[in-house]
């Protein structure tokens, strides 16, 4: 079982998945590739992982 991830990290996460941005299932590549936006360490380690966690699950479901 994970954190709850509050509605901000949520809907942004949701924003930038949809703007077509290359996310993968590693965190550090997603960490890595949102190195641009200007938010804290924290915020952004946080997009990181929940990004990581949807493209897994993603890639569940397409394997099935």
């Amino acid at each position: 079982m994970g954190k709850i991830k509050s509605r901000q990290i949520r809907k942004t996460a949701k924003i930038l998945d949809n703007e077509k941005v290359k996310f993968s299932e590693d965190f550090e590549k997603n960490k890595d590739v949102l190195k641009g936006l200007n938010v804290g360490k924290k915020i952004r380690n946080q997009i990181a992982g929940l990004l990581a966690k949807t493209k897994k699950r993603e890639m569940l479901s397409f394997k099935q």
